[in-house]
């Protein structure tokens, strides 16, 4: 037990003492540590924000991307039924109504109803927002398509002479160039 008194006296008479020094030394490393840790804060903030910004980029173009697919789903549609249009206008421009002819009135009710049929076909591409490209006078590449130049004298040179297919645009898009022949 003489042991165990001798340990416990040297327990007691030891005494930390804390140098002054050192506490400046903890307060500057504090402080060093809290500016590094102020910018790494600083650091994983902007980071952060730009990455916020980069995901709603994406997300605007994402929606914008969506809407313009919407827009012109049936574009490849409306492509493949302007050929039946090209078709109805070219049978009722070969319907001719003579009047000496005995078939006269059933040509006559023929060529109403492909009428009707023709306009209730235009009313529902104008529905969708196809329209027919105007082929007044002025030639304009990014509406027409030139297959070939003729010789005119009531035209002046580049000007519209005559419309071989009829052009159209979906929304604000080609869907197909009107084709035309100019003048020399």
């Amino acid at each position: 037990m003489s042991k165990e008194k001798k340990e416990t006296s040297i327990d007691a008479e030891v005494e930390i003492i804390e140098p002054e020094v050192s506490n400046n030394i903890n307060e500057d490393d504090q402080s060093s540590e809290v500016e590094r840790l102020k910018r790494e804060v600083a650091e994983w903030e902007d980071k952060f924000l730009r990455t916020h910004a980069s995901f709603e980029n994406s997300k605007r173009l994402l929606a914008k991307d969506k809407a313009t697919a919407v827009a012109y789903a049936n574009e490849s549609f409306a492509s493949d039924i302007l050929t039946v249009v090209d078709s109805l206008d070219s049978a009722l421009s070969m319907i001719n109504i003579d009047e000496n002819d005995k078939n006269n009135e059933f040509m006559k009710k023929m060529k109403e109803g492909l009428t009707l049929v023709d306009e209730q076909l235009h009313k529902v591409l104008e529905k969708h927002q196809i329209k027919q490209i105007d082929c007044v006078k002025e030639y304009n590449p990014n509406l027409h398509q030139a297959v070939m130049q003729v010789d005119s004298e009531e035209h002046n040179s580049g000007d519209i002479v005559q419309v071989l297919q009829k052009g159209y645009t979906i929304k604000d898009r080609v869907l197909r160039p009107a084709m035309v022949s100019t003048a020399k």
